[in-house]
């Protein structure tokens, strides 16, 4: 398979930042033609076109673009739009960086370098925008509201746990007992409470308890932060269902029937979806596995002939293969009598867990690719 610099009369590459992208168009042997910097937006975009057309020694062009997801992602529209190949750089190592130092023209050139030595069917091509780009967003807002609620329901386990409701005006005068064995059971009724599972109903009651008579100002202040995140606790569950069910509905629209796999729901479904894209953007069940980190690395030494977890790739999308893998190993009866079986052979939980999620990565990109493109 020929590489890119046997196809193409030059490469444009692009080093994408907030307000600013620095480009360098050059030949197929890397030696620059021309650099320019642009502003990120589309006066910025229309001269990048304009300045390509002006500078390029032929019809052949591929413009390679790092952060097509962050930064780059109104460039990489624009020059999509245009007609241009478009070719997902990588963010350059320290390897790569090594000898030759860190600026914005040398990274423009890296990528460049980075796209004349890919393959021509190997191309990495950025991911696809509309529904793709609504998952990427729910799962974006579902990370930040499940950090934010779990926080909020650690927090309200502790005021209910160490809360003194003793206080209520205890040693001015023999008729307080009866309101200090109240509160006694009180207290002991928010221990119960903070032990148990918070439902909806706990919470709403919560929201809605009265401040007791004559409280004290920590109780005051107690009852009402208890109030307040019970309530922020009651919002929060709301919002991740509804966040759950708008998944949900795009991805049963863009691969129908995924989410009847075992062990696959919707938020596992959409990171899938996310990672993979579109049919194309991954040129195999291989390197699917590799994206998600579930390819096998040697680990052999001596007498010893195994493999190591990979902890590199799309970690998120590893995440995704590992509940897969928990759900199936607790409620599958092939994935327990496969986990019997490789234990007896002297495998460890990690090892099997590894072999596992390469079989799921395998089984995701052919379902994936087949419902995809019927789809």
């Amino acid at each position: 398979m020929p590489m890119l610099a046997e196809v193409v009369d030059a490469v444009v590459g692009i080093d994408t930042h907030r307000d600013t992208h620095q480009v360098e168009i050059a030949l197929p042997t890397g030696a620059p033609i021309a650099t320019t910097t642009i502003t990120n937006d589309t006066r910025g975009y229309t001269g990048l076109l304009a300045w390509i057309a002006e500078h390029t020694p032929g019809p052949r062009l591929a413009v390679s673009i790092e952060g097509t997801s962050s930064y780059g992602t109104g460039v990489a529209r624009a020059v999509g739009a245009a007609g241009l190949a478009v070719i997902e750089a990588e963010q350059p190592t320290r390897t790569t960086r090594r000898g030759r130092g860190k600026s914005d023209p040398i990274d423009a050139h890296l990528a460049v370098t980075f796209a004349l030595q890919l393959q021509v069917d190997r191309l990495p091509t950025p991911r696809a925008d509309g529904d793709r780009d609504a998952l990427r967003i729910l799962l974006g807002a579902r990370h930040d509201l499940t950090l934010i609620s779990t926080a909020q329901v650690n927090r309200l386990r502790a005021l209910l746990r160490d809360g003194d409701n003793t206080g209520n005006n205890t040693g001015n005068n023999t008729g307080n007992n009866t309101g200090n064995n109240t509160a006694d059971s009180t207290g002991d009724a928010d221990g119960q409470l903070a032990r148990g599972a918070l439902t909806t109903a706990t919470l709403t009651t919560l929201a809605r308890r009265r401040l007791p008579l004559h409280a004290t100002r920590a109780q005051a202040v107690r009852h009402d932060e208890i109030r307040r995140l019970a309530l922020a606790v009651r919002d929060a569950r709301r919002a991740l269902a509804a966040n759950q069910a708008q998944l949900q509905a795009i991805v049963d629209e863009l691969a129908p029937g995924l989410t009847d796999r075992r062990g696959i729901g919707p938020i596992v479904a959409a990171q899938a979806l996310v990672s993979f894209s579109h049919p194309g953007r991954i040129r195999g069940e291989a390197a699917f596995a590799a994206l998600a980190g579930a390819s096998p690395l040697e680990a052999s030494s001596g007498r010893t002939v195994r493999h190591r977890l990979n902890r590199g790739g799309d970690r998120a999308l590893n995440r995704a293969l590992h509940t897969i893998a928990l759900t199936r190993m607790a409620s599958c009866p092939r994935t327990r009598a496969y986990v019997a079986r490789r234990r007896a052979e002297g495998k460890t939980p990690r090892e099997i867990r590894r072999c596992l999620k390469r079989y799921i990565a395998r089984e995701l990109y052919r379902t994936l690719t087949t419902t995809m493109i019927n789809n």
